[in-house]
């Protein structure tokens, strides 16, 4: 039996009555109270997350942003000092290696955040395409990642730093920031969509700054919250999960984060080829948001149906904590894909009806 990996947190997991599960290899809390709860703080108040499991890869020398062009689809030039982007990395069929946060430290210094459980293959993707004074380092293991989201998120977390959040912009981040004595990175980012901030820390201080910004947002309603309320908030956001709307078989364009791939860069880029022959003859497939008309919870891997044709795929589903219905994601031909298409999702042998609805299921507020 394969041991399961633990983030610094683990121990901290039960005086919070984390419950655990093996996602990808690690043993991590689903829930702590429940995933609606945890759910419905994190839209009106604030949660915090442990998404230490996330890898991070540092990249520095003289031709990082040559190289780092080269493996990313979108464009890495744009990215300012004190900036992260969102990009994908893509094979040369135009599949996804994976999604990734990129992090411009200062010129030739970047940090990549990689989906946890493709640590190892990217790191090898990443290694096996080095050009020219580029050199790589897995600091995974050296790193620790919080996540506070939701409204409430500034101001509890001003509560512990003398540094001014509100300067953080959306995909803006600041280095050095001292939260109740502990060196952090502050970017205001997130997989919720809500306002809030990831938080990267050493290893050794997780524990002290997990338990620290509980404590200054207790009387707020500030909760812990695990994987499961993680998963529906950023279903409800539209925000792809890779290894369900995104994978070696399913292409950034294909996903819908198309916003991700800028074919008309300069920099070839890998898997560019491709992309653009895809958006060139028009996609034969895409992803959508669906809604049943009849009882039942689409859920992953189930089949979607047009009369006799089958035409799809849910990618993700379940009923959305917020708007207290039964939606999903599907990977369906494109020619089922206008809103209000109607469709069927076979649940339990029988086929039940869906109707294509505009996506992203929930948007925040703009203030």
């Amino acid at each position: 039996m394969v041991e399961l990996k633990r983030t610094p947190l683990f121990e901290v997991y039960k005086e919070y009555g984390g419950k655990t599960i093996d996602f990808g290899g690690w043993e991590l809390p689903v829930q702590f109270s429940s995933i609606k709860e945890e759910h419905e703080a994190v839209r009106s108040k604030a949660g915090l997350f442990d998404v230490s499991h996330m890898g991070e890869v540092e990249v520095k020398g003289t031709d990082s942003l040559a190289y780092l062009q080269k493996m990313m689809t979108n464009d890495i030039s744009k990215i300012p000092n004190g900036g992260a982007q969102y990009t994908a990395m893509c094979y040369e069929n135009g599949g996804t290696v994976d999604d990734l946060l990129v992090y411009k430290i200062e010129d030739n210094h970047y940090l990549l955040v990689v989906n946890a459980s493709n640590i190892e293959k990217d790191y090898s993707w990443l290694e096996a395409h080095i050009e020219g004074d580029v050199s790589i380092k897995n600091l995974s293991e050296k790193m620790a990642q919080l996540a506070l989201q939701g409204p409430l998120a500034e101001t509890v977390l001003q509560r512990l730093t003398k540094a001014d959040l509100s300067q953080i912009r959306f995909f803006k981040f600041q280095q050095e920031v001292d939260i109740n004595g502990r060196k952090t990175l502050v970017s205001r980012t997130g997989y919720t969509g809500e306002d809030g901030f990831e938080i990267y820390c050493s290893s050794e201080d997780a524990v002290d700054l997990w338990n620290v910004i509980l404590d200054a947002g207790k009387e707020d309603g500030v909760v812990a919250c695990g994987l499961g309320a993680r998963d529906t908030l950023r279903f409800e956001a539209n925000l792809a999960l890779y290894g369900q709307e995104l994978s070696p078989e399913i292409s950034p364009l294909e996903a819908g984060i198309g916003f991700a791939v800028k074919l008309k860069k300069e920099a070839d880029f890998i898997g560019k080829t491709s992309l653009v022959q895809q958006k060139e003859k028009g996609l034969s497939r895409k992803i959508v948001g669906i809604e049943m008309i009849d009882r039942g919870i689409p859920r992953h891997g189930y089949p979607v149906y047009a009369g006799t044709n089958h035409i799809g795929v849910v990618t993700t589903g379940t009923q959305s904590p917020t708007l207290k219905k039964n939606i999903g994601l599907a990977l369906i031909s494109t020619e089922f894909t206008a809103v209000d298409s109607e469709v069927e999702v076979e649940i339990r042998g029988k086929r039940l009806k869906a109707k294509v609805i505009p996506t992203p299921f929930y948007k925040k507020e703009k203030k």
